[in-house]
């Protein structure tokens, strides 16, 4: 043990960072990302893009707005472990039924507070994502060297996808979605629902002859976690829906719409994950702040010979944030327009899948 630091990180490159154990106190594997937003820790606990995920939270106030129920974005939260600088374990919040613990405590999450988050979010930073072993401060260096060795799910999305087929109707019905559930917020259901779309949510391994039995007027992939070529299904999906529907994706439905078209993805040094990040639309000019977590990016030198153009890119990096295929009725984004608890700079995307709807 070190000082007052009862637990600690240790990534596979050797770091460590010591703090103090909350919530679940289990042994976990995880991988190890930071994100940069000010608030919405309870929405980032329970997105399941980040399942299986250790996330760094750089603000370092964490817990002092505590937890509300209406604000969860699953109803089984599946992070592995939240980081923090510091935890309030005593909200001021007269929407709060409870401190953040409890629901680490009710969803087996591991949470570790008193770590030096600047430095952790600058070594992941500078070295890369990488995996991480969260553990009590006195397990040996062997014996965290050799349980570090072992591999990461890859069944992610199958962890966190619905297993059965659910009506979702809208209170004044103006289309029928189809939405592939591979790791679906909320709020995108609500923000749909709102517009009048009665939603169908189907498993990730829906198959396009299922889809064309329930007669939509749109089909909506959703975010998720992992890598998307850990899901072909879905991207055999695109393929055979191609043309046939309008189809607009978010996060990983984004990724898995440029491999079903024939593009590539890769893996990012250390992700987005934040809600501050700049995205330029090519066609209007305008700069939206966008919410982001993803580990994944679509190639844009890859698009040629897809029907794919870029519609909005990073303005961070470069990166390709969105796409379009005009003749077959495609578009995505890779950042979250729904974006619990925000920006909302990026909600007329739903109302342009909308206009798609009504003109196809």
């Amino acid at each position: 043990m070190t000082g007052q630091f009862d637990r600690k990180l240790v990534l596979e490159d050797g770091a460590v960072f010591y703090g103090q154990g909350f919530g679940a106190r289990q042994e976990r594997l995880a991988e190890v990302v930071f994100n940069t937003s000010m608030v919405g820790y309870q929405e980032i606990l329970s997105d399941p893009s980040y399942t299986g995920q250790a996330v760094v939270m750089t603000y370092p106030l964490i817990g002092n707005y505590g937890i509300c129920p209406e604000d969860y974005e699953t109803d089984r939260p599946s992070i592995s472990a939240m980081i923090l600088r510091e935890y309030n374990g005593e909200p001021s919040n007269f929407r709060s039924v409870e401190a953040l613990e409890q629901a680490l405590l009710r969803w087996d999450i591991v949470g570790l507070t008193g770590v030096d988050t600047r430095a952790l979010t600058r070594h992941i930073r500078d070295r890369g994502t990488c995996k991480g072993l969260i553990t009590d401060a006195e397990t040996p260096d062997a014996l965290c060297a050799e349980k570090l060795c072992a591999a990461l799910p890859t069944d992610v999305v199958a962890r966190v996808s619905t297993r059965s087929i659910q009506h979702l109707p809208a209170p004044q019905r103006k289309f029928h979605v189809v939405a592939v559930d591979c790791g679906m917020k909320r709020n995108i259901l609500c923000s749909l629902n709102a517009r009048g779309c009665d939603v169908t949510v189907v498993p990730w391994t829906v198959t396009a002859e299922t889809v064309a039995l329930l007669r939509p007027d749109g089909v909506f992939l959703s975010n998720g976690p992992g890598n998307p070529q850990d899901v072909p299904e879905v991207i055999r999906l695109v393929s055979a829906l191609r043309g046939r529907y309008p189809i607009f994706g978010i996060c990983l439905g984004h990724q898995v719409i440029a491999l079903g078209c024939g593009a590539r993805t890769y893996k990012l040094k250390f992700g987005h994950r934040g809600g501050n990040h700049p995205v330029k639309n090519l066609a209007t000019g305008r700069v939206e702040i966008t919410s982001q977590n993803h580990s994944y990016a679509v190639d844009g030198g890859s698009l040629a010979g897809t029907g794919l153009t870029v519609t909005h890119v990073n303005l961070l990096d470069g990166t390709v944030e969105g796409l379009k295929c005009e003749s077959d009725r495609i578009f995505s984004v890779q950042y979250h327009p729904e974006s619990a608890p925000g920006p909302q700079d990026s909600a007329y995307l739903f109302d342009t899948f909308l206009k798609m709807m009504e003109d196809a």
